[in-house]
């Protein structure tokens, strides 16, 4: 499907909904406008908008502050920085007080590309995972992140909503339905199963194509929602493939790969699995997307060769 567009973009548009139907919504950014392309919604709403500057921990804070007031607070900044610079305060001020805060983590994975490690999120699944009271999503496409972007603000709650850095196509149509928890099936098979969150999820669509001209029926599965998940779901739609890979642009360390091999462990599958992601103890490469996934092994050039090399037994 076509109809590509910004998640970015996606969020600021259900944000001048959300005011324009009543919602007591409030962003905050540090001094991250241009990130958060929220332009237009200064320009409907010039009041509603707080900037603190470059000062990730008083984003995080004033936005608990705004929650407990009453408010519907979104922060809207660079995933590097919320995570790494405001880690205390989501952990304290939001998840451990139970704020009604919406942390957008905006131009996450290797987004950034040329601008290397400082830039990169590839470890927020990893630690929001680590906290305890907050949901964590990662949406796919333009229309799965609209949809999860509505729950959010309607859930009562502290929640991470992971977005990518480029405009991303559709994956699903009108019918499409996100529910929290529910795991997304977006292609059936027999031979291999892959498994992605976010933009990755488009990578591992295109192999599995690709898998299909040489023989090779892989079935394709879409986690959006990290936390709740449905594990048993999950479990039992891996259950009826010999072998699994999951593809992130994330570490392989506490992202969705660590959440199958976790899950598989727990039910006591004997399936093979692989995970594909940034490895232990690296960082992402400095370089264009395509660059960087080819690098780690996450394009689906290489996922096709991967997933190959497992259905030939090698």
């Amino acid at each position: 499907m076509s109809n590509a567009k910004h998640l970015a973009t996606v969020m600021v548009e259900a944000f001048i909904d959300a005011v324009n139907r009543g919602v007591d919504l409030v962003p905050v950014v540090a001094d991250s406008t241009s990130t958060a392309k929220i332009a237009p919604f200064i320009k409907a709403f010039p009041d509603r908008l707080i900037n603190v500057g470059i000062a990730e921990q008083t984003l995080v804070g004033t936005a608990a502050g705004l929650a407990i007031g009453g408010k519907v607070a979104v922060t809207c900044n660079a995933a590097p920085f919320l995570v790494s610079r405001a880690n205390e305060q989501v952990k304290v001020d939001v998840c451990y007080n139970n704020t009604n805060v919406k942390l957008f983590g905006l131009n996450a994975g290797a987004s950034y590309g040329p601008l290397a490690s400082t830039h990169h999120s590839i470890d927020d699944i990893a630690v929001m995972r680590g906290f305890g009271n907050i949901e964590i999503y990662a949406p796919s496409c333009p229309l799965e992140c609209r949809q999860i972007i509505e729950y959010a603000l309607a859930h009562v709650g502290p929640v991470y909503i992971r977005l990518d850095g480029k405009d991303l196509p559709q994956l699903h149509d009108e019918n499409y339905q996100f529910r929290p928890g529910q795991i997304d099936v977006l292609r059936e098979g027999h031979d291999i199963v892959l498994v992605a969150m976010g933009s990755t999820v488009h990578e591992v669509v295109h192999a599995a194509e690709q898998l299909h001209e040489q023989g090779i029926t892989a079935g394709v599965i879409s986690i959006p929602s990290i936390r709740p998940c449905d594990t048993q779901q999950l479990r039992e739609l891996l259950n009826h493939y010999p072998a699994v890979i999951t593809v992130e642009e994330h570490n392989v360390n506490g992202g969705v790969g660590s959440l199958v091999a976790e899950v598989l462990a727990e039910g006591g599958c004997g399936i093979p699995l692989l995970r594909l992601g940034i490895p232990d103890g690296e960082y992402a490469i400095a370089g264009d997307r395509a660059s960087t996934r080819a690098r780690h092994g996450i394009d689906a050039a290489s996922v096709v060769k991967s997933a190959a090399r497992i259905c030939a037994g090698a």
